[in-house]
């Protein structure tokens, strides 16, 4: 079979198709030919040497698919620790999620990381709650337009933030009650004009160092700031007076570490309470390009200069 070989020179990555033995699922495994996998920046981490796989997973890139099992047929689309990038795929049975009606199979790609994501930080982590507030940082990005939905969808209100002032149209079509320029002025600010002083009950944040004050500045008291990445840096100051005065809680969260019985446990839980509403188009996905995997240094390039808008798919069908 074939799989991605991706590398970088600075800003600039190649990618080519490289041959290696199919692999063998294990007891408890499926084996999934793969119609398109999802880009994310977890890749680039990994392409920069700074984001291995789990031990005991697959050591090539890629983190999430969609295909058909193996055998069965059946159209799945699926979370992995890695070897997404590739015409066949193992993937352990709990991370498996059906393609929901009304989704096409490459489109699906784009549901598992993202919308997983989302619901793992915002519910399991940020226990928000419907009637509740979040801040969704880096709201352009497949995570951020997943999060944003799932917020709504939920029953909660969304402030979103962008740097691009072009993507802010995204962020208001997937649900965002308030969507922000960070490149123009104070996101705090922004929020604080139209919701209130400490009115954000749940922080999304991929950012880091950069937004943690405005964080604090809008939380509520007991509120969760849940950081996923750090994007902007990984060291901040904190003013521990105001994290104590508001009861406040800062929880480092990753999903590709976690254990196959936690994730098949998330993947339970988000195919009872969230998968249902891509089958209502509650939710939908928000695909911003998909590249043929000949040509797929150009989707790892996209995402590297934060282009897209959306899931960036590689399509193994073509």
């Amino acid at each position: 079979m074939r799989r991605l070989d991706v590398s970088a020179d600075g800003d600039s990555y190649r990618a080519g198709l490289v041959e290696g033995p199919r692999p063998e699922p294990a007891v408890g495994e499926v084996l999934v030919e793969v119609a398109a996998s999802g880009v994310n920046r977890a890749d680039l981490s990994q392409i920069a040497g700074r984001y291995p796989a789990p031990p005991g997973e697959p050591a090539s890139l890629g983190m999430e698919l969609s295909g058909t099992v193996v055998g069965s047929g059946e159209r799945v689309c699926a979370l992995v620790a890695g070897g997404g990038h590739a015409e066949f795929a193992v993937v352990p049975e709990g991370q498996l999620l059906p393609v929901p009606d009304g989704v096409g199979l490459v489109e699906a790609a784009a549901i598992p990381e993202a919308f997983l994501t989302a619901y793992l930080n915002l519910v399991v982590e940020g226990g928000l709650e419907r009637g509740g507030r979040a801040l969704v940082h880096a709201g352009a990005s497949g995570v951020g337009l997943a999060a944003i939905q799932t917020a709504r969808f939920l029953g909660a209100r969304v402030a979103a933030t962008t740097r691009t002032a072009s993507k802010l149209a995204a962020l208001g079509d997937a649900g965002a009650d308030l969507a922000i320029d960070t490149s123009s002025g104070s996101f705090a600010d922004a929020i604080e004009s139209a919701w209130g002083e400490s009115s954000v009950d749940v922080v999304l944040d991929p950012v880091g160092a950069e937004t943690l004050a405005g964080d604090l500045q809008v939380l509520a008291t007991g509120g969760r700031i849940v950081f996923l990445a750090t994007m902007s840096g990984a060291r901040a100051r904190l003013d521990l007076v105001q994290l104590m005065g508001k009861r406040a809680r800062l929880i480092g969260s990753m999903l590709r570490s976690r254990s196959r019985p936690e994730k098949a446990a998330l993947v339970r839980r988000f195919r009872s309470e969230i998968l249902p509403g891509f089958e209502s188009r509650a939710l939908r996905v928000t695909i911003d390009s998909i590249h043929p995997a000949g040509r797929a240094a150009a989707a790892f390039q996209r995402m590297a200069r934060n282009e897209n808008t959306g899931k960036v798919l590689v399509d193994w069908s073509r």
